[in-house]
């Protein structure tokens, strides 16, 4: 006997439609909650991920940093559109453009210079040695200006006996005042540093010389690494870098409260000033040399232990008034959050040689309202 067929009613064809789409509905709405919370974690974590992204290695540093930086705008424009959807602040009308003759763009104008079409050369900070043409007019001084190098850089780049130059020449530009040293076998940052007359330190600063270990400065035969400040053997430099100053301060002075004074231990100098990649003093003293407050204020951050980006063992006062001050590479703290501090006075910790260093000093940075500024502009004033 057959089976006799019962037909779907139109209501329980309406009941299947509404059940399926309330399923997928509630789907989506899980899928995207989750995926939500995923970014907004990211979103709390992304420094641990930058500090990943901008870890050293060595030689291959670059490629890595391209392929993180391809991984995270792929998952961008792979999620972009849901989280359009979920934070209005990432639609297309927070970002749209009005049409030209529309009511908006009339009330809107751009004005033009005279020098519209003048081409100026970009300030930002170099990663390597160039090359330039010499042009008609040039001069070894004035290429140096341009560039912002000493002309003796340019001199022993180019192994130049004199300054008589050609248009049409090309010489090497070095990214900063210095020498560039190609490694040998046996090479370390400490015999480069010895054999060009300046600090360890000032080397391993230099933001784009690679190290195949970024911790023990382990450099690759054949790698082409910058010297800032070097001078070459055997030669007597024409410049006066700012490096080569006097730095010596005898001791430490006691300060009344809101003074300004430099966190020196006695008899002790400046290895490495104030620059674009270095925005702080290196100040030299044998390990376990007191360090003093450089200015009254609170104790906002310890740090003590472990590789912190570099600083090692470190400390940030805050004056409560714009100003903060950073002392890294310590040995130990001798403060902690929420303490005040006389400057002149406090001992903070001392000298160290925790974190990214090749010998034992004191890295020291002001931040006013959060912007790195030269201490030595600030030594003695307020």
């Amino acid at each position: 006997m057959r089976a006799r067929r019962i037909p779907l009613l139109p209501r329980h064809i309406g009941r299947v439609n509404k059940e399926l789409g309330a399923f997928f509905g509630f789907l989506f709405y899980y899928l995207k909650k989750k995926i939500t919370t995923l970014f907004l974690y990211f979103e709390s974590q992304k420094n641990i991920f930058m500090r990943l992204f901008k870890t050293k290695r060595g030689r291959y540093n670059r490629p890595f940093l391209h392929l993180a930086t391809m991984v995270v705008l792929g998952l961008g424009l792979i999620i972009g559109p849901m989280l359009a959807d979920t934070f209005p602040i990432f639609s297309k009308s927070s970002f749209s453009v009005p049409k030209i003759g529309s009511a908006q763009a009339d009330q809107q104008s751009i004005a033009v210079g005279d020098n519209v079409f003048a081409t100026n050369i970009s300030q930002k900070p170099r990663d390597q040695i160039i090359t330039y043409t010499v042009q008609n007019g040039d001069t070894i001084s004035t290429i140096a200006k341009k560039f912002n190098i000493s002309e003796d850089t340019i001199r022993w780049e180019n192994n130049l006996s004199d300054d008589n130059i050609n248009p049409g020449d090309d010489l090497k530009i070095l990214p900063v005042t210095g020498i560039a040293h190609k490694v040998e076998s046996g090479d370390t940052v400490y015999t480069i540093a010895k054999k060009y007359g300046t600090d360890p330190q000032g080397i391993v600063d230099f933001p784009f010389n690679e190290f195949a270990n970024p911790e023990t400065f382990t450099l690759v035969d054949g790698e082409i690494i910058i010297v800032p400040n070097g001078v070459k053997p055997s030669e007597v430099p024409t410049y006066i870098a700012t490096q080569q100053q006097d730095s010596t301060y005898n001791g430490q002075v006691p300060a009344a409260a809101g003074g300004w004074f430099f966190p020196l231990p006695t008899n002790t100098g400046i290895s490495q000033y104030f620059s674009w990649y270095h925005q702080a003093d290196d100040i030299t003293a044998p390990i376990g040399t007191p360090i003093y407050a450089a200015h009254s204020g609170t104790v906002s951050i310890v740090h003590v232990g472990g590789y912190d980006e570099g600083y090692g063992t470190n400390v940030y006062i805050d004056d409560g008034d714009g100003y903060k001050t950073h002392y890294a590479h310590m040995e130990a703290v001798n403060v902690s959050v929420g303490q005040s501090v006389v400057g002149g006075q406090t001992v903070v910790g001392w000298v160290g040689l925790t974190g990214r260093t090749t010998g034992p000093h004191t890295h020291f940075e002001i931040i006013r309202n959060g912007v790195f500024v030269d201490p030595i502009g600030y030594v003695g004033t307020h």
